[in-house]
């Protein structure tokens, strides 16, 4: 069977009097958070060509030498390491990337060349943060959960980061970039450029989640950010008679177990840490 992933027109939103169209669009979401985990976005409030701007900087950054690049190396203190970094020689994964906190935190990124690079990352960061708002509140009602629950929930916005990434060519012995895995987080917002190579999986099959013109993927990831608590809620499971799949857990242990995955590559794939790393038993 061929799968697609689905692409949700967010234009309803963004203006009055359409609750029809906000209908559609949040049972489009509904059913894809439940089927695949994934879907696209058009009409999402990120000017295109601010997105076209940042790819066009972040090649032109890329391209630099390692000297260049490395005066914006990762600073210390953060949670995951801010500025730009490359994947250990041991790690399966063949990539580099520059990763960026919000403008008002103190993870900040010295970042001067290209001119401008930074601001325009900057300016895209603000407007996702404001797209991401959006589709966590379209998530809480997909979920049915009280209003406003997400927002509050998740309140520190302060832990939000951005990632520039350019994987290294492939060769006939090597198909670089990142392996197999799940995200961390909540969500996650992916702008391709037009190389693609995203894969998406669902029932064993890997579908290939094509560039499309404008389109940003969003990815529900495993848990919700913050330096929480996190446990199932009652509703998907003591109000419905069923035991819960994970035990609680605290948020920052657990992402200091995925960034052990990365600087301590395990050697097999099963002692790689997910979500079901905290499932239950029966």
């Amino acid at each position: 069977m061929d799968y697609s992933i689905p692409t949700v027109d967010l234009s309803p939103f963004f203006r009055e009097n359409d609750e029809d169209g906000k209908k559609k669009a949040i049972e489009v979401i509904r059913e894809a958070c439940s089927t695949y985990g994934f879907f696209q976005i058009v009409n999402h409030g990120v000017p295109p060509t601010l997105l076209c701007r940042a790819l066009e900087l972040s090649k032109t950054f890329f391209g630099y030498s390692d000297e260049e690049k490395l005066k914006s190396s990762p600073g210390s203190g953060a949670p995951l390491p801010a500025g730009y970094s490359r994947q250990p020689l041991h790690s399966p994964d063949k990539n580099e990337y520059l990763l960026m906190f919000p403008p008002s935190s103190t993870f900040n990124v010295y970042l001067e060349n290209p001119p401008e690079f930074k601001e325009v990352l900057e300016e895209v960061f603000s407007h996702l943060t404001k797209t991401c708002s959006l589709i966590e509140s379209i998530v809480n009602e997909c979920l049915d959960l009280p209003p406003n629950f997400l927002k509050e929930y998740n309140h520190d916005r302060s832990w939000d980061f951005m990632a520039a990434l350019r994987y290294f060519p492939a060769t006939e012995a090597e198909n670089n970039g990142i392996t197999e895995h799940e995200d961390g987080n909540c969500v996650t917002f992916v702008f391709q450029d037009q190389v693609g190579g995203l894969e998406v999986k669902k029932n064993d099959q890997w579908i290939p989640v094509t560039p499309a013109q404008d389109t940003i993927v969003v990815n529900l990831g495993d848990v919700i950010q913050g330096e929480k608590w996190v446990e199932p809620l009652p509703q998907f499971s003591k109000d419905i008679g069923e035991p819960p799949k994970y035990r609680g857990f605290l948020y920052k242990e657990y992402q200091a177990l995925r960034m052990r995955n990365k600087t301590h590559p395990p050697t097999k794939p099963e002692d790689v840490i997910h979500i079901t790393h905290y499932a239950t038993t029966t």
